[in-house]
């Protein structure tokens, strides 16, 4: 008897998991919608493995594992006059060579293409000239802005944009940027307001 009543609790509360998770209007990151204060959030990454580096104007600063990749920096960003959160941007780790970090992207690439499909908008090129270059001078090209590498894709909850990017003449790395749709929505409106 009390197996079963066990059992029922646990199949009940499965139940009660999926369908919530199933059931959330806003995007979601690692399986929590992109939703709350931002110390509900915060309180809900650290509960999945991620360490808050520091806060900044708005935005919390985590670490921690994403995607099968180490060492992920997120930064999860707020709406201040709300205390909404609404965007969570992942920095992965810096890479020194094309090769690891246009695999890196296309990697994350296939990725979300198989959980959402083909993606909406994709740029893959450089900006100048680039017939038989090495792997050297494409990451010359990164550091300089002549690389456009995103994709995009948009749901009925929101944009995903993953990019590679660079700061500097040193780090080079992929992003990805989930943008909820609702609570973008809600900035968006707050900022017509000042208009």
């Amino acid at each position: 008897m009390k197996t079963k009543l066990i059992l029922l609790f646990l199949t009940h509360l499965s139940t009660y998991y999926f369908s919530f998770s199933q059931t959330s209007e806003h995007l979601t990151f690692k399986g929590i919608p992109i939703d709350g204060t931002l110390k509900e959030y915060v309180s809900k990454m650290t509960q999945n493995g991620f360490s808050n580096l520091n806060t900044d104007d708005g935005k919390i600063l985590l670490n921690g594992d994403f995607a099968g990749y180490t060492n992920c920096k997120v930064r999860v960003i707020e709406l201040k006059q709300k205390d909404l959160v609404h965007k969570i941007d992942v920095k992965f780790p810096d890479l020194q060579t094309w090769s690891t970090l246009s695999g890196n992207y296309f990697e994350l690439k296939d990725m979300l293409t198989d959980k959402y499909g083909n993606a909406t908008e994709i740029v893959e090129r450089f900006d100048s000239y680039t017939q038989n270059i090495d792997d050297n001078n494409k990451m010359i090209k990164v550091k300089l802005d002549n690389c456009k590498y995103f994709s995009i894709w948009k749901t009925d909850k929101g944009d995903i944009h993953l990019s590679i990017q660079h700061q500097g003449m040193s780090s080079c790395y992929v992003t990805l940027l989930y943008s909820d749709k609702i609570n973008s929505e809600i900035m968006k409106a707050l900022a017509k307001r000042d208009l």
